[in-house]
């Protein structure tokens, strides 16, 4: 079969790769009909130092059930099932408390031995992960339910932990596919004011149809003073920062609002970041975030997407085939692409 492996920064590649086999009882076996590029993907595309076997790459995916191990019991078969980014039991503590990314038998599809960007993949701990569309879905809705494995729950998990709702101001920075989820996420959960830091037109008016009230453009210091202007000089109560890097980080800290919350979802490139008196300590700020949690809140959010209430899939603006998968890199590497999917 054909799967995607990355064998330096900048050097992705679509190889001919033997066939996953089932191996372990709590497996399943699925064809793969939609996958995508990620921003985190171009992490490694970026710096990925010299791997001559290939890494695998991605890790969102919609499919159908081709095989499934003896101990599967909640898929058939024909099914067709999201697939999100991390694999999980279900059952382990950290589950059952909605802390599904720290899974005890769980692991991240991205670099693993089986990923997602490829026409077949192996879903460990199948019952625990693997999620059931409705039969007879229409086509049409499969962009935002693949949305669902990883970007747009991503953007509602970074809401969710900063307490998005009623009568606050949030701010999100990064106008990416995970920076404009969170802009959906925080209008669906009644934020009162959205602004939203990135400086892409086309994104930024996405962001806009997606609840944006205002739009800043500046960054750094700059862009600090813009919310601050626009929020009276309070700041924030809520950042949600879906970039990663440390000036979003910084410009996090500089506009959030005494007693208010930064929640990170952009995969840290960074260690040390400021957190004492001066920054954080000083104003009561919390700090929060993390890998977001997809499988606790897939069974919610297919019904939203099936009713028409979130339409998260415009964020794919390209649409290829696995084989040109290197041109949708270079294509979101460059920003001439927001997000790509991928048809197997």
């Amino acid at each position: 079969m054909k799967a995607t492996l990355m064998y330096k920064s900048g050097d992705v590649r679509v190889v001919e790769v033997p066939e996953p086999v089932i191996q372990e009882p709590h497996e399943a076996l699925v064809r793969v009909t939609h996958a995508c590029v990620c921003g985190s993907d171009l992490h490694p595309y970026h710096d990925l130092e010299d791997t001559p076997e290939g890494r695998r790459m991605g890790h969102e995916a919609i499919g159908v059930v081709e095989q499934i191990g003896d101990d599967v019991t909640t898929l058939a078969i024909g099914d067709t099932v999201i697939v999100p980014f991390a694999w999980s039991d279900g059952t382990c503590a950290f589950c059952q408390d909605s802390i599904t990314t720290s899974c005890v038998h769980g692991g991240f599809f991205d670099g693993a031995a089986s990923a997602t960007q490829a026409e077949k993949l192996i879903v460990p701990q199948a019952d625990g992960t693997a999620v059931t569309i409705p039969e007879g879905t229409d086509e049409s809705f499969m962009p935002s339910l693949l949305t669902l494995s990883d970007v747009y729950l991503t953007g509602y998990h970074a809401a969710i932990r900063g307490d998005v709702g009623p009568g606050k101001t949030v701010t999100v920075i990064g106008d990416g596919a995970v920076g404009l989820s969170a802009v959906l996420a925080a209008k669906q959960l009644g934020a009162e004011t959205i602004i939203l830091m990135g400086r892409h037109t086309a994104r930024t008016d996405l962001g806009r149809e997606f609840g944006a009230a205002h739009v800043v453009a500046e960054r750094g210091e700059d862009g600090v003073a813009k919310v601050m202007e626009i929020t009276g000089g309070e700041g924030s109560h809520v950042v949600l920062e879906a970039v990663g890097h440390k000036p979003a980080y910084d410009q996090a800290v500089g506009i959030v609002r005494a007693g208010g919350t930064i929640s990170r979802v952009g995969v840290p490139q960074y260690e040390e970041a400021a957190v004492g008196m001066a920054s954080l300590f000083g104003k009561n700020v919390t700090l929060t975030g993390g890998p977001a949690t997809v499988r606790a809140y897939l069974e919610a959010a297919i019904p939203q997407v099936l009713d028409g209430t979130i339409d998260p899939g415009r964020v794919f603006d390209r649409e290829m085939p696995l084989d040109d998968i290197a041109e949708a890199y270079r294509l979101m590497d460059g920003r001439d692409a927001l997000k790509v999917l991928i048809r197997p």
